[in-house]
């Protein structure tokens, strides 16, 4: 069982740290990229393969169906299938309020989550509300077995007397949970993924000196009864992995961490204490083929960004690959797996921003560049009349159920995209 889920990634296992990774600057199935135009606005705001097309929806300050303006920073998301409705819940990166919606955590905070409904049949977008209010700087997170989503703070801020750097719950057919889940720990929280043979959540730390954590429930499937936190150690001291290229570590070990919610920064010095390994800004995470997947983005021997891959059942970890410059891979972000198992990298480097694939035999490809630019005109939305091409993407997650749609977000102006085509002809 264990052998035939490593057929994955055995290609991109088996390279050595001095083999050069394959880069395409396009291809893997697909071709291409060419302007394609939005079937909302008329503008040509992304480049894709031919065959694609796209449709945009919840841009900044359009007018939800609960007559709140939407909020801008769009950041990471899930997609949950009901029936003949997709339902995504979507994060917004703000720092202070007011809240943009209720329930609220704190009412002087503006980050949180709107939730955005789709009909995957039609093509076409059909409402939108605010879900969880009064948190902040809600970067990444990751969907749950059961249907929800955590939504993650990358912040370690006390605003207006309440402490913020924990992890929320959010239904994905309506509200929120305000309450955190504090033993899920404090710190710069980026995403989680989960493990569903036994409900645990492996959380990501977005700092320079980062640990990567696993949060063991007390009941699996209810986070709010509490648990145990741990964080990742290689071997027998702490290590540190962040100028390492392609390479397996063997199987690792998780040390507890006793004071999950302190008052000062030092979860990941307490995990390091005990010996757990040092990453380089961890940022995306996602579970797919079995595995785990968490990416850094400026780790690596060229630090341009990390894939490690986790197997939960053994423990085994390594390092699946390495950008060996900017023009490869710059600076990767969110992620997600698709339904035919290969990785889709979110980038929020410099310059032009692409979405790129990673296949199963360790191509890295760009399946869409952020062309949005807006100086021409805005097709009547109330956002900056501004280039915007140099702007991050984020919150990249497949349709669960037939995997022919793809959304992601712009976070500047801040715009949301549904993606569909051809996707059996290559590795995405």
């Amino acid at each position: 069982m264990a052998a035939a889920a490593s057929v994955p990634f055995q290609a991109l296992a088996a390279r050595t740290a001095a083999a050069e990774p394959v880069k395409l600057e396009f291809d893997a199935g697909y071709g291409p990229l060419h302007p394609a135009k939005d079937q909302a606005t008329g503008l040509e705001l992304l480049h894709l393969p031919r065959g694609f097309e796209y449709i945009s929806y919840g841009w900044t300050n359009d007018l939800m169906d609960d007559g709140v303006r939407t909020p801008g920073s769009h950041d990471g998301m899930a997609a949950f299938r009901y029936g003949d409705r997709l339902h995504l819940v979507r994060n917004h990166e703000r720092g202070a309020g007011p809240a943009f919606a209720a329930p609220a955590y704190n009412p002087e905070a503006g980050g949180g989550t709107t939730t955005l409904v789709f009909d995957p049949d039609a093509g076409q977008w059909l409402e939108s509300y605010g879900s969880l209010g009064g948190t902040m700087r809600n970067c990444a997170g990751g969907p749950t077995p059961w249907n929800t989503w955590l939504t993650c703070e990358e912040t370690f801020s006390t605003t207006a007397g309440k402490r913020h750097g924990y992890i929320f719950e959010v239904a994905s057919r309506g509200k929120g949970n305000p309450e955190p889940y504090k033993a899920m720990g404090r710190f710069n929280h980026e995403a989680i993924a989960i493990d569903p043979a036994t409900g645990y959540v492996y959380e990501t730390e977005d700092r320079g000196d980062a640990s990567l954590y696993r949060f063991v429930p007390a009941v699996p499937g209810d986070l709010s009864k509490g648990g145990r936190l741990e964080a990742l150690r290689i071997g027998s001291t702490t290590y540190d992995t962040r100028l390492d290229g392609e390479k397996a570590y063997g199987s690792v070990s998780w040390v507890p961490v006793d004071d999950v919610d302190p008052a000062a920064d030092t979860v990941r010095l307490q995990a390091q204490a005990g010996g757990a390994a040092v990453f380089s800004r961890l940022e995306g995470a996602w579970y797919g083929n079995d595995r785990i997947y968490v990416i850094t983005t400026d780790g690596g021997p060229a630090r341009q960004g990390q894939v490690f891959e986790l197997d939960p059942a053994t423990d085994e970890f390594r390092v699946l690959f390495a950008s060996p410059g900017a023009e490869v891979l710059n600076a990767p972000d969110n992620m997600c797996v698709s339904p035919r198992g290969g990785l889709v990298l979110c980038e929020d480097g410099s310059g032009t921003e692409y979405v790129h694939g990673l296949t199963t035999d360790g191509e890295i490809f760009r399946f869409a560049t952020n062309t949005v630019d807006l100086r021409g005109g805005t097709a009547g939305k109330n956002v900056p009349a501004a280039d915007h091409r140099g702007s991050e993407w984020a919150g990249s997650v497949f349709e669960p159920k037939n995997g022919n749609w793809l959304f992601v977000n712009i976070q500047t102006p801040g715009i949301t995209f549904a993606i569909t085509g051809p996707w059996t002809q290559g590795a995405l």
